[in-house]
């Protein structure tokens, strides 16, 4: 952060959702989990549902991250400080990370990229703890090379990590998709690597811990892609030491199989009889002075779809023979396309294995999970699936004997670019638009802890519109009344959103709602629950009240449903509590009220005016005819009005303060000022006062001063430049900002001080970095001019890892009680949408 700064930020909410590939999230040891969003390492805390950070560094979507050491390895991970983090993403490009833990601060750190990682996308990174400083990993890439590595952590402070290149293995043609490395029994410094991928075999390598690996036999019965692979520990019987261990496999054919790996002998006393029974028992090799031998323990059947992942329940601590030792527990997490997660073990009295638990349901949603991962007290399980969204289960029963697994609130956040974001007229939620087709609701709520404001948490509360198209633009309308959006899409129609009274009561269960938000007297007028998905997904039907037959009063999940005359696919409830995946993509649509009709192609920008009485909009164009703005009359949503001035696509409208002005900037390198005009008839007359030249390249977005008629815009010229309207209408430059680094792709100004005419204008750029300049308008006779310094550089962690789409400041009204804190949101290509605040 700057010098001689008084600012000071806080990140107060990442929302995120998870990259859509297989190997992508990694439950640490530390208990807490990362993933990939976009380009970012994202990281968060399972216990309060919250993404702690996001960590910059790759050029390329993440594919998969994993833990030094994860949950499987977290009984040798009790006193260390610093844990660590590798990450692969699309390019070949592999990063090591450090989490430290001091003082219970956490810090991160940028450790390392490993030199010489792959030629093409990492698919997987399996790693296995030799000691608590010692590690070996091995990562395969799409391209079917497999490279085993040897880290070592610093046991001082002022060490560094060493990271060794053991060997590279040219498996295949084809990806490898899945590895899981083990230590073979009996046999320290030796290790089994087995490697899964395109075909129906599974390969096994042995090597040792300071050279090269080589290929020591097949495992053959899957008859389609091997998914996941994954080895258990050591396992425990009464003899003194293990002697085996156990290997899960899953596939595309549906099918879960165990291996079995036993120690039978050292290689000069075992001789083998080539009878039929040996050709049942399996494959046989050696390692050192060790013969192994290999064979099918089980075959799982149960899942409706591919097994895409399949995991060893961590180790846990047991009494044996009176020593205490970390006991493998015969028990598999598996998770399918089918949408469930199940949980395998064998039973006490015939040994069979079976399926204990299944979470998930086998339902309407359209594609099922990804992976599966246990926590590393093994009392919680999670997934991640199609839709970027996570789904944990607890296990809450305080018997040994019974489970009962309960879903649990994660974080959640748009699994593509976001595209727009703007808050709620008084700013008690805000609302953002991505091109995977959501709209979403993001809120702080109520702590039931009782903790003070100050660590309040964000949740998804709803999302609104769930649609077939890329959205690119939302605008609050900023009336009295109801809450209502428009959002525009890759479509040419403009939609317009009202919110039903289950979302209206759940408003004032979140903090930020609250006191009164939307008082009771104006929702009695709402008669519109909630909304139903139509078949295509492109328009949302209103579920009315009077349609149900009982009293409104339902509180959770919809219990009852058949009560109604007829079961709606929604059942739109108020919620007590942050809803968790299901709820949202189901129960909180908002019914749609109006389509607006103009537009010749997709839509761009949307602003809504102060008074909530008109909305403009733009949409793609190539010619001045297409670049026409489009003005809406809210209510009777007739268009009032087209104006024209440009000749290329209009990104960013916006109105001044009092309504009075109509700024747009464009690709055409042009920014205009249209007067706007109510006669006394109500009509709406508008006249272009102004069109500027005003940078050398593409203008992104412009932003009004809150408190005159003075404006900035931005562009990819790697500048943003304030201008001053002044009273004979003629536009002034007045101010350029010092040059950023990368192009200003957003600009968002607020105001400090109404007497000194100061405020702020937050500045976000293409590499995802955020600024803050202080801006002071001075006004003389002789004219307007203004000064300007930097308030404040955020460090790259806290901002985002591509470009920033949108910045909005919280509306001020909310800033009142305490005049020197700001809210600013940001959005990005990186899938993220933050919340930061502000102390001035």
């Amino acid at each position: 952060m700057s010098e001689n700064t008084k600012v000071e930020a806080k990140r107060v909410f990442i929302g995120a959702g998870c990259n859509r590939v297989v190997n992508n999230v990694s439950w640490g040891a530390s208990g807490l989990v990362s993933f990939g969003a976009q380009n970012a390492v994202a990281v968060f805390c399972p216990k309060t549902a919250q993404i702690l950070t996001t960590l910059p560094g790759h050029k390329a979507s993440v594919n998969c991250t994993h833990w030094l050491p994860t949950s499987k390895f977290a009984f040798k991970a009790k006193k260390l400080d610093r844990q660590y983090l590798l990450s692969g993403d699309s390019d070949g490009i592999i990063i090591l990370w450090e989490l430290s833990t001091l003082n219970n601060d956490q810090q991160w750190r940028h450790v390392l990229q490993l030199p010489l990682s792959h030629k093409k996308g990492v698919t997987c990174i399996t790693a296995y703890m030799v000691s608590e400083t010692d590690a070996m990993f091995a990562s395969a890439s799409s391209d079917g090379v497999v490279n085993v590595w040897d880290v070592s952590f610093p046991s001082q402070p002022s060490e560094e990590c060493k990271v060794v290149c053991l060997d590279s293995i040219c498996v295949d043609t084809k990806a490898i998709v899945t590895l899981s490395l083990a230590e073979l029994p009996q046999n320290p410094g030796r290790f089994a690597l087995a490697l899964g991928g395109l075909d129906n075999k599974i390969k096994l390598y042995s090597g040792e811990r300071t050279g090269k690996f080589t290929s020591v036999c097949e495992l053959k019965g899957h008859t389609d892609w091997i998914r996941s692979l994954d080895f258990s520990l050591p396992l425990h019987t009464t003899e003194e030491i293990p002697n085996s261990i156990m290997l899960v496999s899953s596939s595309q054919d549906k099918v879960i199989r165990i291996w079995k790996l036993v120690l039978v002998g050292d290689v000069g006393s075992w001789r083998r009889e080539i009878t039929l029974a040996s050709y049942i028992e399996g494959p046989v090799f050696v390692s050192g002075t060790f013969t192994y031998q290999i064979s099918v323990e089980s075959v799982l059947i149960g899942h409706e779809d591919w097994v895409y992942s399949v995991e060893w329940q961590p180790p846990v601590i047991d009494f044996i023979d009176g020593r205490l030792v970390n006991h493998q527990p015969l028990s598999i997490l598996s998770a399918s396309m089918d949408k469930t997660m199940m949980i395998w073990r064998p039973e006490k009295k015939t040994g069979v294995w079976v399926n204990v638990v299944c979470v998930g349901e086998l339902s309407h949603c359209a594609l099922g999970f990804y992976g599966g991962h246990w926590s590393p007290n093994s009392l919680s399980i999670l997934a991640h699936g199609y839709g970027g969204a996570f789904h944990l289960w607890r296990n809450v029963s305080s018997s040994k004997e019974s489970e009962n697994w309960q879903m649990q609130k994660v974080p959640s956040g748009h699994f593509a670019a976001v595209t727009d974001v703007t808050w709620a007229r008084t700013g008690e939620y805000l609302l953002s638009v991505s091109q995977d087709q959501t709209t979403r609701v993001f809120s702080a709520w109520k702590n039931d802890e009782g903790n003070e404001a100050e660590d309040e948490h964000w949740h998804e509360l709803a999302r609104p519109q769930v649609h077939g198209h890329d959205i690119n633009c939302v605008a609050m309308v900023q009336g009295k009344g109801n809450h209502r959006f428009v959002s525009g899409a890759e479509e040419k129609v403009v939609r317009v959103f009202e919110a039903p009274l289950s979302f209206l009561k759940t408003l004032n269960h979140t903090c930020a709602g609250g006191e009164g938000s939307f008082p009771e007297d104006l929702q009695a007028d709402v008669q519109v629950l909630g909304a139903n998905m139509s078949a295509l997904g492109l328009s949302q039907k209103p579920i009315y009240l009077h349609s149900s037959s009982e009293p409104l009063e339902r509180n959770g999940g919809g219990e009852g449903l058949d009560t109604f005359e007829t079961v709606p696919e929604a059942a739109p409830a108020e919620l007590k509590e942050p809803p968790i995946e299901d709820q949202l993509a189901f129960h909180t649509l908002w019914p749609e009220s109006h389509k607006l009709y103009g537009h010749g192609n997709e839509l761009f920008s949307l602003c809504s005016d102060h008074k909530g009485n008109l909305v403009a909009s733009s949409c793609k164009a190539q010619s001045a005819s297409m670049a026409e703005i489009w003005l809406w009359e809210v209510g009777t949503w007739k268009a009032v009005g087209r104006l024209q001035s440009h000749s290329l696509t209009v990104t960013h409208l916006e109105f001044s303060y009092d309504d009075t002005l109509l700024l747009s900037v464009s690709r055409d390198r042009h920014f205009s000022v249209f007067s706007i005009q109510r006669t006394d008839n109500g009509e709406v007359s508008h006249k272009l006062m102004a069109k500027v030249e005003a940078h050398k390249r593409i203008i992104w977005a412009c932003s009004w001063n809150p408190f005159g008629h003075q404006f900035a815009t931005s562009s990819r010229d790697k500048t943003v430049k304030i201008w001053s309207v002044e009273n004979d209408a003629r536009i002034k430059q007045i101010l350029v900002l010092p040059p950023f680094g990368s192009s200003v792709t957003a600009v968002a100004w607020t105001g400090l001080d109404r007497n000194e005419k100061s405020g702020c204008v937050a500045v976000g750029m293409e590499s995802g970095l955020i600024e803050l300049s202080n801006v002071k308008i001075i006004e003389t006779e002789e004219g307007t001019t203004a000064t300007a310094a930097l308030a404040l550089r955020l460090e790259p962690f806290m901002c985002h890892v591509s470009a920033v789409n949108r910045l909005a400041w919280r509306p001020t009204e909310k800033c009142e009680s305490n005049q020197s804190l700001r809210w600013l949101t940001s959005c990005g290509d990186d899938n993220c949408v933050r919340v930061f605040n502000f102390k001035f």
